[in-house]
């Protein structure tokens, strides 16, 4: 019979217990195999046969329920367009094996978009001081922009781009929001500025406004 076998673990087992969860996944999945061949011969040797009604589906099989009660399943085989900037806004913090040599090269970024995946940033964009004092960037806002993700891993790969302030402070999180969606909120050009008019204050003439649709 089809075996499925699920696997729930915490975000220290996610960063560095990767290698040995699959290990142990693979070691049940040879022992229930190991168990179904032992029984076959068991029966074999017994001579216990089996009928037709055996090989008919059971009452728990999931063939015998009704659709509403089955999860659909899928996989993703191709993206079509990117429709996200994936640049985010979260925190940084360092990882929790500090044995693995994953944790002398990258640290642990978290979005606060709990929508996007968190991500693995290099510890040469962090803050000098951050890895001897990583409670002082427990509440500072930065933009990260995921650049990878491979097939093997949990997380994203990316690069963290500017510090913006303090959690909670209106002109960090106003970047942030500006920033996740794509929107250029840089200065004006030189050469848009010159297009508007220099003498100021500058006010519509009447004559200029009856022809516009105000929207005030």
């Amino acid at each position: 019979p089809d075996v499925i076998i699920e696997a729930q673990f915490d975000d220290n087992d996610a960063e560095h217990g990767q290698d040995h969860l699959q290990d142990m996944l693979t070691d049940d999945i040879k022992k229930l195999s190991l168990d179904t061949g032992e029984k076959g011969k068991a029966a074999g040797v017994t001579g216990v046969q089996r009928t037709k009604q055996d090989d008919g589906p059971k009452a728990n099989d999931p063939r015998l329920l009704p659709d509403e009660f089955l999860q659909r399943t899928a996989k993703v085989v191709y993206i079509l367009e990117k429709k996200h900037s994936r640049a985010a806004t979260g925190f940084i913090k360092l990882l929790a094996d500090r044995n693995s040599e994953l944790f002398k090269r990258c640290a642990m970024f978290s979005p606060v978009d709990h929508r996007v995946p968190r991500v693995y940033v290099p510890l040469a964009d962090c803050p000098p001081d951050f890895v001897s004092k990583p409670e002082a960037y427990s509440q500072m806002l930065f933009i990260c922009r995921i650049v990878d993700w491979k097939e093997d891993s949990n997380f994203a790969s990316g690069q963290l781009c500017k510090s913006l302030g303090q959690a909670g402070e209106i002109e960090p999180e106003s970047e942030g929001i500006l920033t996740e969606y794509g929107v250029d909120f840089s200065d004006f050009s030189p050469e848009v500025l010159e297009c508007l008019p220099q003498n100021l204050p500058w006010v519509i003439s009447p004559g200029e406004l009856a022809k516009r649709r105000d929207l005030r």
